[in-house]
């Protein structure tokens, strides 16, 4: 890892800290970021350029709560920081009715990743263990059809997201449950003792 890629990723967090106060929502981008950080290995990518984006992509959910403003509005804040413009395109595309499309594997995987990491911690958090450790796909796939449970999560965006991605499913659940369990204590997701 370069010298530059460790400012970025402290930069990232930095501002992160400075936007987002609730933990559940600075833990939602910790996942989506160890997320895009594993298909960065599985796709032979650059794994921190792939980061960033995860790292930041809901910074502004908190000061930008509506969907005419987020992430729109926070694409201005990150420019004045300056994070790079891929990285800003990125995260605009996260959003479909922002109307940018998802035209680089990056840009498809945070999109694929994003809802998807908060059902694996709502499923997670209502087992006895509350651990990722001992979760499983078939617990995600019983809650799926749940459809009063996590109710905010929007189950046709990781569907598309996975199809536009070309992997199954429930092989997609499978890998984020995967990238997550590699943070799990930062998640508050490594089970009570």
């Amino acid at each position: 890892m370069s010298d530059n890629t460790v400012k970025l990723r402290d930069e990232a967090w930095d501002i992160v800290c400075e936007y987002v106060q609730s933990e559940s929502l600075r833990r939602h981008m910790l996942a989506v970021e160890a997320s895009m950080r594993f298909y960065a290995r599985l796709y032979s990518e650059d794994e921190e350029k792939w980061a960033i984006p995860g790292l930041l992509h809901d910074f502004d959910w908190e000061i930008h709560p509506s969907l005419e403003d987020h992430p729109k509005l926070g694409a201005d804040i990150l420019r004045e920081r300056g994070i790079p413009e891929d990285v800003i395109r990125c995260i605009l595309s996260h959003a479909p009715y922002v109307g940018v499309p998802r035209e680089a594997l990056r840009d498809r995987v945070l999109y694929a990743c994003d809802e998807l990491t908060g059902l694996i911690t709502a499923v997670t958090l209502v087992r006895p263990s509350k651990s990722i450790y001992d979760l499983k796909v078939k617990s995600v796939r019983k809650k799926w059809k749940e459809k009063r449970f996590a109710v905010g999560v929007i189950r046709s965006d990781i569907e598309l997201g996975a199809e536009e991605l070309g992997i199954d499913l429930w092989v997609h659940v499978q890998n984020v449950i995967d990238a997550m369990r590699l943070v799990a204590s930062e998640l508050g997701l490594a089970g009570t003792d």
